[in-house]
């Protein structure tokens, strides 16, 4: 029976990345995205290229509801979902104090709450199938305090503790869920996020979304709950479990500050 994969932010980038590893793993789409023009190009180019089936749904997810009408859309549509790929996030650098407050809040609604409610709305039917699998879209930030990019770190630290306490609820449901842990991604990211002359993308290796999209899906099929891509990147994930948290923020700044 054909499988069908819901992916979020899927106009550009990792999402873009992700809809054509599934495509081509014989997987139905269900392209979300702002864009809807974009989008519908997506669809043609996906469709005539690996034969399958995509649907389009352009919303924003930071605006009220948003998630539950993508839901009732796939759900009109008689569209089971058997993965759920939360890959739409937003960040913003800079010092917390100095920020666009509207900004920050659009970033928690995007990373949080819309991962939150869309995670709400699906699992209920993934269980009731006995199967299926969420792949949020995490980052190795979720593992230490990001001076700044203090929001950005702080949502993926949600998205990472969220997605670890819901593997454990959804055991021996047949349902998985894994936080996806990557570091930068050669995207459009870097300029929405307004990083300028951060050195983060200067001090840390940087992947291509391709890569990204192959290992997150490789990794979901193994059933983890959650993986970190490059060895640089575990060891630095292994070693904030040992070094004074003093360590670990001030190094974290200096990564990140002004280059």
């Amino acid at each position: 029976m054909k499988k069908t994969a819901l992916i979020t932010g899927a106009s550009c980038g990792l999402g873009l990345s992700f809809a054509n590893v599934f495509a081509r793993e014989g997987y139905d789409l269900v392209l979300v995205a702002r864009n809807g023009e974009r989008l519908e190009e997506i669809k043609s180019e996906i469709e005539e290229k690996y034969g399958v089936k995509a649907t389009v749904i352009a919303k924003d997810l930071c605006e009220t509801e948003s998630a539950k009408e993508i839901y009732v859309a796939t759900q009109s549509a008689g569209i089971d979902i058997d993965v759920l790929v939360n890959n739409a996030g937003s960040g913003d650098f800079g010092e917390f104090y100095k920020c666009d407050l509207s900004k920050q809040i659009r970033m928690v609604e995007l990373n949080c709450i819309a991962l939150m409610e869309l995670c709400r709305y699906y699992l209920p039917n993934m269980v009731e199938m006995g199967r299926g699998n969420v792949l949020n879209v995490d980052s190795i930030a979720a593992f230490q305090p990001g001076p700044l990019m203090s929001v950005y770190y702080a949502t993926k630290a949600f998205v990472f503790s969220f997605s670890q306490a819901l593997t454990r609820e959804l055991k021996g449901t047949g349902v998985k869920v894994m936080a996806l842990c990557p570091g930068p991604i050669r995207t459009n990211f870097d300029v929405a996020a307004n990083f300028g002359e951060s050195g983060l993308f200067k001090n840390l290796k940087v992947w291509s979304p391709e890569a990204v999209a192959e290992f997150g899906y490789k990794n979901m099929k193994k059933g983890k709950s959650y993986c970190v891509l490059g060895l640089m990147n575990k060891l630095m994930v292994f070693s904030t479990r040992l070094a004074p948290r003093s360590l670990v923020r001030e190094t974290v700044y200096q990564i990140q500050k002004v280059q």
